[in-house]
């Protein structure tokens, strides 16, 4: 682990890191988020007509995970704008929840990485699910926007490890 904050300077102030030292080179992302509900709501969303006449979610979803991941730099304060180059957003309707498994995947070739992106782009989809079924049902839970794995820079390659635990294949 890291001693100190990376956007923290030394008195405390939040400030934004300088990569323009930095190489460009290809980075990846992975982020997801589970949305749950109840399943006769799934089952609304299933059909494709959404609830209320609202549309068809999962499509409306997908288009709101793409438009926010490219505006992460303006969600978040210091984040630097990157040069995506190629997304997937995976949206898997899961009974067992129940509700809608959110997976995120953001490539880039910049100098800084790509995971607030997915993460950014994770949340947005799952928040416009939520806004796209709250109509039927208030008490749907966003649960676990987070990062799966990620690639590239100095930091090399990441991975979630199974059960909610963290493994790092290279150093902190």
């Amino acid at each position: 682990m890291r001693s100190r904050l990376s956007h923290v300077d030394a008195r405390g102030a939040a400030h934004m890191v300088d990569v323009g030292a930095k190489p460009e080179t290809a980075r990846e992302a992975v982020a997801s988020a589970a949305v749950r509900m109840s399943s006769s709501t799934l089952a609304l969303v299933a059909s494709g007509t959404g609830a209320r006449g609202k549309g068809d979610v999962l499509a409306t979803a997908r288009l709101a995970a793409i438009v926010a991941l490219k505006r992460t730099a303006e969600w978040i304060p210091l984040c630097h704008p990157v040069r995506v180059v190629g997304s997937d957003v995976d949206l898997t309707l899961d009974r067992a929840l129940p509700g809608v498994r959110v997976r995120v995947t953001v490539r880039a070739f910049d100098r800084t990485g790509v995971e607030m992106e997915a993460m950014v782009g994770a949340a947005a989809a799952a928040l416009t699910v939520y806004d796209m079924v709250k109509g039927v049902e208030r008490g749907v839970e966003i649960r676990a926007v987070q990062l799966e794995e990620k690639r590239g820079g100095k930091s090399g390659e990441w991975r979630r490890a199974r059960r909610g635990t963290r493994r790092r294949s290279d150093r902190a």
